[in-house]
């Protein structure tokens, strides 16, 4: 049994349907960078220094109060599958995913907490919150990092703050960010013009699995692009002003579609539902796509009150690649997969709508 076969027993605890404003922010994260004194950025790592870091985390996340009940994870003790299925539950990146030397991660039992050893930097800390609850993810994961500075030193000056391998990330090492789900903008053409708006004010917008990645489902992830010379308070604050104005449009945008524009979009909702209970097989994307409807559905009351967001949110988990290889045991092909996730999503739609 491999470490990660805990985890798809259970869903995320920051997928649950619980946080404020969790009808259109799915999570909030924030991330930290940072190195050790002493050491070299990961480039002019050693394979020696490699080493010494990985343990050096293994023996500190021992001592750090929330990761009391927690699994370190050393990539080359595991199959790519293993770290794919880590990916996709968005406890490592696509960069760290692709290693498999000394890289390792620190997950908590619940998986609102994970730390990446020798990503970009040494370390890349994240936790994750329920709906709208940035400033809660900010207070656990500074308590963590403040756990962790007091085990080992961190490459630090007083001008410029952390010291990172990317100058972006210079200064607080932070990077704040929300997962938003937007149907609304997206069904009503006004996605474009937000974004547009977005990117003048300095944020990053990306997709469901962070940067290099596209938007797929009406799923966006915003975030922050400057570290240095901002407090992290002030970081925080700025962001949450700028989500709570999209989410203030997404919501405006659900209720012309509900009051104005009620039969078409009832209409490419239920089409949505009737393919995903009828089809024999369905990609990824499609899949997420008529999902993001479907969930929208619920939230605008067309479909009715039988359906569970949170078993909604569950699924767009466990129709991914590898969480659908995990669950049947073996490896699957292309073929396989589509067949499998298009059973899957009949079967658990069928028990939350009738």
């Amino acid at each position: 049994m491999s470490q990660v076969d805990k985890y798809l027993e259970k869903p995320a605890e920051w997928l649950r349907v619980s946080g404020p404003l969790s009808d259109v922010v799915i999570s909030s994260r924030v991330r930290l960078a940072r190195n050790f004194a002493g050491y070299p950025f990961l480039e002019k790592l050693t394979s020696r220094q490699q080493k010494e870091i990985a343990e050096l985390m293994a023996a500190t996340v021992k001592a750090v109060q929330q990761f009391k009940d927690s699994e370190y994870i050393r990539y080359n003790e595991i199959a790519e599958l293993d770290r794919q299925f880590l990916l996709e539950r968005h406890l490592i990146s696509r960069e760290h995913a692709a290693e498999k030397g000394y890289q390792s991660v620190a997950v908590t039992d619940d998986e609102m907490i994970s730390i990446m050893v020798l990503e970009e930097d040494h370390l890349r800390q994240q936790t994750f919150q329920p709906g709208f609850n940035l400033r809660e993810a900010w207070r656990v994961l500074n308590q963590v990092d403040s756990e962790i500075e007091k085990q080992a030193e961190y490459a630090f000056t007083p001008e410029l703050g952390y010291l990172t391998a990317c100058p972006t990330n210079v200064g607080t090492g932070l990077r704040a960010s929300c997962m938003l789900h937007l149907p609304g903008l997206v069904l009503t053409k006004q996605i474009q013009k937000v974004l547009q708006a977005l990117s003048k004010l300095n944020l990053a917008v990306r997709g469901l699995y962070g940067e290099g990645t596209q938007a797929t489902g009406n799923f966006f992830q915003f975030s922050n692009q400057i570290t240095l010379g901002q407090p992290e308070e002030e970081i925080i604050e700025n962001l949450e002003c700028v989500i709570q104005q999209v989410v203030e449009h997404e919501k405006n945008a659900r209720q012309f579609m509900r009051e104005e524009k009620k039969l078409r979009f009832e209409d490419q909702i239920w089409r949505a539902l009737g393919t995903l209970k009828s089809a024999r097989m369905i990609s990824s994307q499609e899949a997420t796509g008529q999902l993001s409807l479907i969930m929208l559905g619920a939230e605008l009351g067309f479909i009715g009150k039988a359906v569970v967001l949170q078993e909604l949110n569950t699924l767009f988990l466990l129709i991914q690649p590898a969480h659908l290889q995990k669950t049947a045991g073996k490896v699957l092909d292309s073929t396989e997969r589509d067949a499998a996730r298009a059973s899957l999503i009949r079967e658990r739609l069928s028990k939350v709508i009738m």
